[in-house]
């Protein structure tokens, strides 16, 4: 019996693309609803890739989230048909049927293949949006050593996490290198105008900063100057004002005779 790979519909933690394997019909159990969490294309992954994870599978009753069906692990049967099929059991809504999982990621072991390019699990998320948003980013690099691609795509990813940065905060030093990095990247191959721009952009940004920042110890001075000026002042018109008072004041017969 083949079995229908239906997507994850709920999912706590992501691994990457993940499938629940639905046997409808059962397997090895007739009459029984059989599940098991896969990765699809299995075979095509790096040598000794494999993840250590807990998962638990549940089989959603949209009547009341109390009797759903929540069972750890792969099993072959979870749930007969009849139980399914029954009209009052609110497993099936619409002639739907909702599986669900819960994932708890133990251990990664081994690297994930993006783009021609095995990086470690860590890096799959940021390097697929790179490439998502900027896909000729590495068309026309002319490494064929793997070792060498990975290589420079770790130089990649680390130079775009080294501008995650603050600007303010991003060592002047760190940013000269980048430039020398963005550089050995383009001539390996890799096209970043996209990345060139967002340097120089951080460029300009902390140098502006610097500037802001000398022209705020400025300014904080002068307040301090203007600050002091204002209390001095005041302490004159309060002075001024104590002596206008007494000029004003009668003078009483003991004042007189002291």
């Amino acid at each position: 019996m083949k079995a229908i790979l239906i997507p994850v519909v709920y999912v706590i933690l992501t691994i990457s693309m993940q499938y629940i394997s639905a046997y409808p019909k059962g397997y090895k159990v007739d009459n029984f609803l059989s599940l098991y969490l896969e990765v699809p294309d299995y075979g095509s992954l790096p040598s000794g890739w494999r993840r250590h994870a807990r998962y638990r599978l549940i089989v959603v009753n949209q009547r009341s989230e109390k009797l759903s069906r929540q069972l750890a692990g792969g099993f072959p049967s979870v749930l007969s048909l009849d139980e399914i099929n029954s009209k009052d059991g609110g497993f099936l809504a619409n002639g739907e049927l909702k599986i669900a999982i819960e994932i708890d990621l133990l251990d990664i072991i081994g690297k994930v293949e993006v783009n021609g390019f095995h990086l470690l699990s860590s890096q799959v998320e940021y390097a697929s949006r790179m490439f998502e948003k900027h896909p000729d980013t590495a068309l026309e690099i002319h490494l064929k050593n793997p070792n060498l691609r990975t290589g420079y795509m770790n130089l990649l990813l680390s130079l775009i996490d080294t501008l995650r940065q603050s600007p303010h905060e991003l060592p002047k030093d760190d940013l000269d290198e980048a430039h020398y990095v963005l550089e050995s990247l383009i001539d390996a191959g890799f096209k970043l105008d996209w990345l060139e721009k967002k340097i120089s952009q951080v460029s300009k940004m902390k140098e502006k900063a610097k500037d802001g920042e000398f022209r705020r110890q400025e300014i904080e001075e002068e307040l301090k100057d203007l600050k002091q000026k204002s209390s001095d002042v005041e302490a004159q018109l309060e002075k001024e004002k104590s002596e206008a008072l007494a000029a004003k004041t009668p003078i009483s017969f003991d004042d007189i005779i002291e």
